[in-house]
């Protein structure tokens, strides 16, 4: 089925009519959270299907919103392509940090703790690790 068929037929047949982006985000907030709320007392059926409610609650809000949805899987795509690579480099007596090969901050170290601090930040925020 074509994504814009499949948004105008749930449009179409929705349980309630709304303009109003913030009703709409409230019902698609409303359906994720009682998914999660099944999934958590361990019943996964219930979840899944209030997952189901929620992408239809997701179309109707991008509709109210006026957003293409083909424009948005495009864009969604493109965002998810882009990997930001973050390197953190240890040097004798500092640290600096790299985002897609250009330095953008750093520190220095005065003491073995620092090293250890600046690693678990490294981990924390996903960067690579290079001792110079």
């Amino acid at each position: 089925m074509d994504i814009k068929n499949a948004v105008e037929l749930i449009w179409e047949n929705r349980k309630y009519s709304t303009d109003d982006p913030k009703e709409a985000i409230s019902h698609l907030n409303e359906e994720v959270a009682e998914s999660l709320k099944a999934l958590l007392r361990g019943d996964s059926d219930k979840a899944k299907r209030e997952l189901e409610d929620a992408l239809s609650c997701i179309f109707i809000a991008l509709k109210v919103m006026n957003v293409d949805i083909e424009d948005a899987i495009e864009r969604q795509i493109i965002q998810m392509k882009k990997r930001t690579e973050k390197l953190m480099i240890f040097k004798k007596d500092k640290v600096e940090i790299y985002v897609n090969g250009v330095l953008t901050g750093g520190w220095t170290i005065w003491s073995d703790d620092d090293v250890a601090e600046a690693e678990k930040i490294a981990k924390e925020f996903g960067c690579k690790i290079e001792h110079s």
